[in-house]
């Protein structure tokens, strides 16, 4: 049995978790981490980021694969190029806090997201903003494993397919660069990445999902159910912090 840090109970809790959130991100873009990170904080908080950022790896593959054709590659550039200066910020974010204080933040992070996520501000996607975009989705990735909510809200008015694949991209390469910067920070261990491997099962499940419900549910009713059970969990991340 590897080590994970995690009970039976524990454990079978954080693949549920990981695997509605792929059905969730499957179906509307994003949210995997939105839902699994504050479940998992409250659950091992020290996992966090390195355990939710390497699940994402996987899942932002298959989304890719399934849509690569429509794929929005000048937007993709861009955030990436925002994504590096990002990196360098929540790999300092990580480097300088406690687990508890990180759990914390992370909850702080997902109560902002939902905020944000509910707001629906209409933003214009253009060099400026695709740059800003990148850099806040970097920072919160690299530091809490929630690096989608910037990202939707920049593509909140493209059609599904654009915004799934594009973000799938980024997703994919940004977490790669995260990982190596939390590893040079030595901020990686074999736990973590051996936590993230047994909850891919999850993963599978969420893009086998993902696709049906992609097709065949309006997810107008989705979305504030995940919103409302994200904001929950994170008040729930932020009392285990605190105490």
């Amino acid at each position: 049995m590897p080590d994970i840090h995690l009970g039976l109970a524990a454990y079978l809790v954080a693949l549920a978790a990981v695997s509605v959130g792929a059905t969730v991100q499957g179906t509307l873009g994003f949210g995997a981490n939105l839902l699994a990170v504050p479940v998992v904080a409250l659950l091992e908080p020290a996992a966090l980021p390195t355990t939710t950022a390497v699940i994402v790896f996987p899942l932002a593959a298959g989304m890719t694969v399934a849509e690569h054709h429509h794929v929005d590659w000048w937007g993709v550039t861009w955030l990436l190029v925002g994504r590096l200066p990002g990196t360098v910020i929540g790999v300092a974010v990580v480097a300088l806090v406690a687990p508890s204080t990180l759990s914390v933040l992370t909850g702080l992070a997902v109560l902002v997201a939902v905020a944000v996520s509910v707001a629906r501000a209409t933003v214009p996607v253009n060099r400026e903003t695709t740059l800003a975009a990148g850099v806040a989705s970097g920072a919160m990735g690299t530091a809490t494993s929630i690096g989608g909510p910037p990202l939707a809200l920049l593509y909140q008015h493209h059609e599904g397919p654009v915004l799934r694949s594009t973000l799938a991209v980024v997703f994919g390469v940004g977490t790669l660069i995260s990982i190596a910067g939390l590893a040079v920070a030595g901020e990686v261990h074999g736990w973590q990445v051996q936590l993230a491997l047994a909850l891919v099962p999850g993963i599978g499940v969420g893009l086998v999902a993902g696709r049906f419900l992609a097709r065949r549910l309006d997810a107008r009713w989705l979305r504030p159910a995940v919103l409302a059970v994200a904001a929950v969990a994170a008040v729930l991340a932020i009392v285990n912090g605190l105490w």
